[in-house]
């Protein structure tokens, strides 16, 4: 039996490891969903990227640049702000995308799983929180994430935090 999705290429990275190509395959596929698609003005570029490992999910392909299918980003604790509180004590993942091609064959679903395996090998025990679109809240409901928060909006999309202890 073949792993589910196993003709993608996933690439989980901390800052310093991604290339020149992936690190613009990245911001194009954030721009590309968050400001174009959502049209969502806002500061992506915002520092965090430095502390953070990246989940970049690449069809396989013949193409020596290809266009990214998924990504998202794991901020450590009190990586995020920089502070000490205890909200920063959680690990966090943001920009989850999966650009228009790739929606709905159950990527999205697949990169969750695997993040949650990897911050389990690499950060056991350590809660974890999102701020997720409210219509997403189902979706995260089914990896184990409850609503910390009222559902709030944020440029113009209604949004929650979720927390999985």
């Amino acid at each position: 039996m073949t792993e589910p999705f196993s003709e993608f290429d996933w690439r989980w990275k901390p800052f310093e490891d991604l290339s020149a190509l992936e690190l613009y395959t990245m911001l194009a596929a954030r721009s590309e969903v968050f400001v174009v698609e959502q049209h969502c003005v806002y500061g992506d570029v915002d520092r965090k990227d430095m502390d953070a490992w990246h989940l970049l999910v690449y069809p396989h392909s013949a193409d020596a640049r290809p266009a990214l299918a998924a990504y998202l980003r794991v901020l450590l604790p009190n990586a995020a702000e920089g502070r000490e509180d205890a909200e920063e004590a959680d690990i966090r993942i943001g920009r989850v995308l999966t650009t228009a091609r790739f929606r709905g064959i159950g990527l999205g679903q697949a990169m969750l799983e695997r993040t949650l395996d990897l911050i389990h090998e690499q950060w056991p025990g350590q809660p974890i929180r999102l701020h997720a679109q409210a219509r997403l809240q189902g979706f995260y409901a089914s990896f184990g994430f409850e609503p910390i928060s009222d559902v709030h909006v944020e440029d113009d999309i209604a949004h929650i935090w979720m927390r999985r202890a």
